[in-house]
């Protein structure tokens, strides 16, 4: 297999660079046909560099134009320019300033990263290595520079131009065109550059700090769109707040702009006081917009806005490092999450996510640590490992630790590491330093791949009331990594009595107990609890405390138990999903499951349905029969997703079609006819009212006519999307023409597209296959849009596991001829897709077969970018 030069980086070998920019001037002159950059960089050498000793800057797809040392133009043979890069054979050893000169062809750039012109608009893309597209540089994490940028372009084509830091001067540039600069004061990496020019629209509005001073913010989009941005500028400002009452954290620039652009790799990007975001993640309005889209922007405006302390102003040394900043930053935008929404449920939502996404990437070929100590291809490291399980790191310390310390450390590490690029370690270190607290053992979370296993055996003793509680942890190999170490981990608990209520002891004896925290830091640990009246019913990771998965001895009616009585509302969930999850995997397995352990679970999620202190939107969860994908990790081997699929539709209309009048019956009770609001109380009631939809469709033979009613009189496309993605997924009667019609309805609208591409990729019927691929060969379909293509081939393999992994191979062939396809335009979208792939080692095995045979031809085609070789490498090596 030929790919774009292979090499891998080792974090053993990570050294300065023997030079340093201090500061950079740049220029852009941007033009239809090309775009000239100017570029000023003041270096000097660091007092350690030896004479004689090169300067070696990142360049990719540069043409050069000129090149001088203080105003000297260089001899050809002072410096040599290739395809990765600009190296200055013997710069002086004194501080000097190089200048360059490079032409860029933004237009044709569908790589999206560097400088890219989109529907009109020149925007940038620069984490990790895209700023080695745009000028010759150290485009390296740790090269902090002060930067302040001139651009000029036609004023018809780009009256917007807008970059880093604050505005200092506009003008008139004669000639129809004009001139805008931008100063940025604070140090920051290449990556965290950012430009935009182009006919935008904008929305306007102001934050004033706690210290009073007054921040111009404003949002800019395509012009007619400007109605659709309210919701991201509302999210912007609470974050603002926020971010000052929980961590003190002050916004520290006169103005902070964001720009929705259409195509767009990323979801978002914390660029210094220039966040660049996907229009998806900008865009709400009742009509075209569900309240996950309205949560999800509120969560992703507050995340990029967070990384303005925990990312720009102390950022990584290396991408190593990558966890520092987006696991922190995860942790803060779930915690504000938390904050303005429900907290039970706002945990429920981060946990399915991780055992969605993260489970199955700790446990396959993918398998990373949340810091590796080594890649080939940065790009594939932005995964649910580095943030989400790194989200669960931190919220671990600060378990730990208290909120008080947590605070204490946080507040260090903000004065310790303001304006530097720096570590893990250092991370850890602020933390034991204001705490005492002893973190080496805790570090090991951090450089560990995989999920931890964690058995629990319980016993009591009447005669001497005491109850012991032996709790055991195991990590299984990873690639690279056989020899597992054991992890500190917090176990939040509580002990439940025979009549529901908490039950207290007077001593433990053999670990170590913290009021209502275990903390389990050696490979097994046996604890007694003295002065137990009763046999208890445990319920441990309260919270979901840490993660790992769990297996105890509780039985059906132990968790059911739970379910009615544990006062933590993530347990009560849990012990639901447990009990689900149990019979689904005896059935998968050949037992069947009895009436009367089917009347229990029907007993108690009509119980929560019908319990009015719980709110609406933890019933919608409560009432979520776990997914396919959960069921597959929980039977581990030998996976049939056609046989799971089976054994989920079964359970569902057992449970509950014997109640489907009284689902009906609350599906009605919960019509509203107020006024569109995504705030919690309003959202909640109609996820659970969907949820109910959902049921009754998948259960009872009059839901499928319920769902096409609710489509058609629905006036939200909360509602609308959940009859048609229910109706779509089960391939009812009905799909084709709800398809047809929502696909009428809402044309033009690109985001709503999406909507329809990811309900036409999610049916479980046979024809899917055929109708993506005329989806894909319709000469209209944006071939080149991200969101596009995730929604549609992204759905279908992380979504649709039933048709994704069919026994013909046509789902594996499908999408292995998507990637080498898409892989010469945009390596960054086919690497991702590729990645769905991890999950064939688990496959019975001719569905194993028929995924390595598409893996192997895939490999055998010819060349693949960086990207997606580095990934089906890795895919082909478990």
């Amino acid at each position: 297999m030929r790919t774009e030069t292979e090499h891998t980086i080792y974090l053993k070998d990570y050294a300065p660079s023997p030079y340093r920019i201090v500061s950079v001037d740049l220029d852009f002159r941007i033009g239809e046909e090309a775009t000239r950059v100017r570029a000023q960089l003041t270096v000097e050498p660091r007092p350690e560099t030896a004479p004689g000793t090169p300067l070696v800057l990142d360049g990719e797809e540069l043409s050069l134009s000129s090149i001088a040392i203080d105003g000297a133009p260089l001899m050809l043979s002072a410096y040599a320019a290739g395809p990765q890069g600009l190296t200055i054979v013997e710069p002086p050893l004194r501080r000097f300033v190089l200048e360059t000169e490079v032409s860029l062809q933004p237009e044709g750039n569908t790589k999206l990263m560097g400088l890219y012109r989109s529907n009109g608009v020149w925007c940038t893309q620069c984490e990790p290595e895209g700023f080695r597209r745009i000028t010759y540089y150290l485009d390296r994490p740790d090269a902090l520079a002060t930067f302040k940028v001139t651009m000029t372009a036609p004023l018809a084509l780009a009256p917007v131009l807008l970059a880093n830091g604050n505005l200092v001067a506009k003008g008139d540039a004669g000639d129809g065109r004009h001139f805008a600069v931008w100063e940025d004061p604070f140090p920051k990496p290449a990556y965290l550059f950012a430009l935009v020019a182009g006919d935008l629209g904008s929305i306007t509005d102001s934050f004033t700090t706690a210290s009073g001073r007054k921040v111009d913010l404003a949002i800019y989009c395509e012009h007619g769109k400007e109605d659709q941005c309210d919701w991201a500028m509302d999210s912007l400002k609470r974050s603002m707040a926020w971010d000052e009452r929980r961590f003190g954290r002050e916004y520290d620039l006169d103005m902070f702009n964001i720009v929705a652009v259409s195509d767009f790799n990323f979801g978002a990007m914390e660029n210094k006081g220039l966040n660049i975001f996907n229009d998806r993640l900008v865009f709400a309005k009742p009509e075209t917009a569900t309240d996950a889209n309205y949560a999800g922007i509120e969560r992703v405006i507050a995340h990029e806005y967070f990384h303005n302390w925990t990312g720009n102003r102390i950022t990584c040394r290396d991408w190593f490092q990558l966890c520092l900043k987006e696991g922190l930053t995860v942790y803060r935008d779930q915690e504000f999450s938390s904050d303005e929404r429900s907290r039970a449920v706002q945990r429920i939502h981060d946990v399915q996510n991780l055992r969605s996404a993260q489970f199955p990437e700790d446990g396959g070929p993918l398998a990373h640590a949340p810091r590796p100590d080594q890649y080939r291809e940065i790009n594939n490291f932005y995964t649910t490992t580095v943030y989400e399980k790194g989200a669960e790191i931190v919220r671990m310390l600060a378990t730990l630790l208290g909120e008080a310390d947590f605070r204490k450390g946080m507040d260090l590490y903000f004065e310790r590491h303001d304006g530097e690029a720096t570590t893990i370690e250092a991370f850890l270190t602020v933390f034991a330093d204001a705490t005492g607290v002893d973190l080496e053992q805790f570090k090991t979370w951090y450089l560990q791949a995989g999920t931890p296993q964690v058995t629990v055996k319980d016993a009591y003793d009447a005669a001497s009331q005491t109850y012991t509680l032996t709790i055991s942890q195991k990590t299984e190999p990873t690639p690279g990594q056989p020899t597992k170490s054991p992890l500190v981990i917090p176990i939040k608990f509580g002990l439940i009595g025979p009549n529901g209520s908490p039950m207290g002891w007077n001593a433990v004896t053999g670990g170590s107990v913290r009021d209502d925290m275990i903390v389990l830091d050696q490979e097994s640990v046996t604890l007694t609890f003295s002065g137990v009246a009763n046999k208890p019913v445990p319920s441990l990771f309260r919270g979901f405390s840490a993660p790992v998965q769990v297996h105890s001895d509780l039985t059906q009616e132990d968790n059911l138990f739970l379910a009615r009585h544990d006062s933590d509302p993530f347990n009560r969930w849990e012990a639901l999903q447990d009990v689900s999850t149990a019979l689904m995997v005896d059935a998968a397995r050949g037992k069947a499951w009895g009436n009367a352990a089917i009347e229990a679970l029907r007993s108690a999620l009509a119980e929560t349905l019908a319990n009015d202190s719980l709110d609406d939107a933890f019933k919608a969860q409560a009432l979520t029969i776990p997914d396919e994908s959960l069921i597959a990790r929980a039977i581990g081997s030998d996976v049939d997703p056609e046989r799971v699929h089976a054994v989920r539709s079964e359970l569902i209309r057992a449970v509950f079609a014997p109640i489907a009048s009284t689902l009906e019956a609350a599906y009605h009770g919960l019509t509203s006819t107020v006024p569109y609001a995504p705030d919690t109380a309003q959202s909640g009631r109609r996820s659970l009212r969907n949820r109910l939809l959902s049921l009754l469709v998948q259960s009872s033979d009059g839901g499928a006519a319920l769902a096409a009613k609710q489509y058609g009189e629905a006036t939200n496309m909360t509602d609308r999307l959940a009859a048609l993605a229910v109706i779509g997924a089960q391939w009812t009667p009905e799909a084709p023409a709800l398809l047809a019609d929502f696909r009428t309805r809402f044309a033009g609208d690109p985001l709503v597209f999406d909507k329809w591409l990811t309900v036409s990729a999610s049916a479980h019927d046979d024809g899917v296959i055929e109708r993506m691929r005329a989806i894909l060969a319709d000469p209209s379909f944006p071939r080149n849009n991200p969101n596009r293509l995730r929604s549609l081939v992204g759905t279908f393999v992380m979504g649709n596991p039933v048709q994704f992994t069919r026994a013909d191979g046509a789902g594996f062939r499908f999408v292995t001829e998507f990637v080498t396809d898409v892989d010469t335009r945009n390596p960054q979208v086919a690497a991702r897709v590729l990645t769905g792939f991890r999950i064939w080692p688990l496959l019975e095995p001719k569905r194993r077969e028929a995924a390595r045979s598409a893996l192997t031809a895939l490999q055998a085609a010819g060349s693949l970018s960086r990207n997606s070789a580095d990934i089906l490498t890795r895919m082909l090596a478990s």
